[in-house]
């Protein structure tokens, strides 16, 4: 009776100890995924950023809307997938089998969620050319032609090859959402924030002279 209830004790260790190590494996392999699924949110949202941005000035060009944007606009975040249960197994061969391959999956994983999160958060902390243009003309006092804020924000962003004729497209679509106001002056165009809309008027002497 001792020798049996001996052998069933240890043979309940086995399974505690096999059922504990795979809980934990369990809880990592989540955390992995959950760090994975948010690194490619990350992407998704930025990508879906640049995509309304170009989508933006393709039509500001006169382009065609494209007939995929409904569809990348929808595109749900990935959710949360809860992992099954361990099943107890054999404590012998699934412990041998978790200690071969546990450790390099992990670390190229982690490796490759670091890189992903880095360039996610690189491509969504720079703003996009709208509103870069619409924050400089909020911080303006007087209208400013395309030319003009062409070069001031070529000055303050000299990595973004920014070009005039873009410049104005995006102004005029500004123009067109009520986000900018347009004022032109003899020959010149020049355009300032919509809160700024009863500005222009006092402006105007000034600016004729400039552009003459």
């Amino acid at each position: 009776m001792t020798e049996s209830q001996t052998r069933t004790t240890e043979l309940t260790s086995q399974y505690i100890a096999q059922v504990t190590g795979d809980l934990e494996r369990n809880t990592k392999e989540q955390d992995r995924i959950a760090a994975d699924i948010e690194a490619l949110q990350e992407q998704l949202r930025a990508l879906q950023h640049d995509h309304a941005v170009l989508v933006t000035m393709q039509e500001a060009l006169g382009g065609a809307r494209p007939a995929a944007e409904a569809d990348t606009a929808a595109v749900p975040a990935v959710p949360h997938q809860a992992s099954p249960a361990p099943r107890p197994g054999k404590p012998k061969k699934a412990a041998a089998g978790a200690k071969k391959t546990a450790p390099p999956k992990a670390a190229a994983k982690s490796s490759s969620v670091k890189s992903s999160s880095a360039k996610a958060s690189k491509t969504a902390a720079k703003p996009s050319l709208v509103d870069l243009i619409r924050g400089h003309l909020e911080q303006q006092s007087e209208p400013r032609s395309a030319a003009e804020v062409t070069t001031a924000l070529t000055q303050a962003h000299p990595d973004r090859g920014i070009k005039t004729t873009v410049v104005r497209t995006t102004l005029e679509n500004l123009v067109a959402k009520s986000h900018a106001h347009r004022t032109k002056q003899g020959s010149s165009v020049f355009y300032t924030a919509s809160a700024a809309v009863a500005e222009p008027a006092a402006a105007g002497p000034q600016q004729e002279a400039a552009a003459g």
